[in-house]
């Protein structure tokens, strides 16, 4: 992933330092947590953190791009439509199946 820089440095992310400061987070929370920042869930200050850590760190905002990028592929392209009959034939199909195991 490339160099991290000095151990306790804001200006540049470094994984597992815990000689970090107050609020800063390094790669691997930031990667861990990424899919929370995408979809909207952490707290302001977290997602404070993390769009700090983003705006330092080349490999993590190259992470953000590509899922960013792939979110919008998938929605683009999974648009299928499930037939109605399909449907019902999974939901008989299910309750089927739950019958013959409470028997």
């Amino acid at each position: 992933m490339g160099e991290r820089g000095v151990p306790g440095d804001p200006a540049v992310p470094a994984d597992r330092d815990s000689d970090r400061p107050a609020g800063f987070v390094g790669c691997d929370e930031t990667i861990e947590r990424l899919y929370y920042y995408l979809d909207g869930e952490l707290t302001e200050q977290r997602r404070l953190e993390i769009s700090r850590h983003l705006d330092l760190c080349g490999p993590c905002v190259g992470a953000y791009g590509f899922e960013t990028e792939l979110r919008k592929v998938v929605a683009n392209r999974c648009k299928d439509h499930v037939p109605d009959a399909l449907i019902v034939r999974v939901a008989e199909a299910l309750r089927a199946e739950h019958t013959r195991q409470s028997n």
